[in-house]
């Protein structure tokens, strides 16, 4: 079979069970031939995976009492019930999702408007540091082709790149004594405006990510948090301008070894 006969779409389609069984059974053959795309194929998996595991249990949460109490019709109500439909037979997840659209779609209409809410009312949409950077681990370290945008053997333009979209010098910590070392890094949109991840890799292929941020500056400065998002551990916290969230599926303890490292020479080079 001709590699040209196989696309990009395929291979998705083929994780995410999408094909027929013949299609199915002419990619399993493909990727028998080609080992490179068998392993983008594994990683992908992995990588469906990892967010099954951070996002699943948000779907189980309970519907908050606001949206709960829409479920109700009212008792005492005026309007020709034969033109409304019973909210009661509808499930909870369609009412939970027409509500969410209707909320963005105010949002975008206000903003479109010019307005802009409150810091304080603001803040309860800004997704938390340590799932940004969860979310930016599971996308982007699985990856067995491309994990990074510029790799460690340009250190130095990755370092003056980054430095210049961020607007304040950003360095990758030296991680090579505890079995670490740079694989690259990348450039990521955070809440608003920029931020940075570093990739690290030990010896096992077991990755480990550096999420770098701006965004904190207003914030006090923290300590050590840490949080558990699915699959991902992570340590995170903010220090003068920056916010830093190093991210792994390993172990608690090893991931704050790490951390103590990352902070204790970033301490250094103030």
């Amino acid at each position: 079979m001709s590699p040209l006969n196989i696309t990009e779409d395929d291979l998705h389609a083929y994780v995410d069970g999408a094909l027929t069984a013949a299609r199915r059974a002419e990619i399993e053959a493909y990727l028998v031939l080609y080992p490179e795309d068998a392993e983008r194929v594994r990683a992908y998996r992995a990588q469906n995976e990892a967010l099954k595991a951070l996002f699943n249990p948000v779907l189980v949460e309970a519907l908050p009492d606001h949206l709960q109490a829409l479920t109700v019709q009212p008792v005492n109500s005026t309007v020709n019930r034969k033109k409304w439909p019973n909210l009661k037979s509808w499930p909870l997840q369609q009412i939970a999702a027409g509500v969410i659209v209707a909320t963005l779609g105010g949002v975008a209409g206000w903003l479109g408007h010019g307005q802009y809410q409150s810091a304080e009312h603001m803040a309860q949409v800004v997704v938390p540091l340590s799932r940004q950077a969860a979310v930016a681990h599971v996308v982007y370290s699985p990856d067995a082709r491309r994990p990074v945008e510029v790799t460690a053997d340009q250190e130095e333009a990755l370092v003056k790149w980054l430095t210049k979209r961020i607007g304040t010098p950003v360095t990758p910590p030296k991680l090579g004594a505890l079995g670490y070392e740079l694989v690259g890094g990348r450039l990521l949109p955070g809440n608003a405006g920029p931020v940075a991840q570093f990739m690290y890799q030990d010896a096992t292929g077991q990755r480990m990510t550096l999420y770098v941020t701006t965004e904190n500056a207003t914030q006090p400065e923290t300590g050590f948090r840490f949080a558990r998002e699915g699959q991902v551990n992570v340590f995170y916290w903010v220090d003068g301008k920056f916010g830093y969230a190093l991210s792994a599926s390993s172990a608690k303890g090893e991931l704050a070894k790490v951390a103590t490292a990352v902070y204790d020479q970033l301490e250094a080079k103030k």
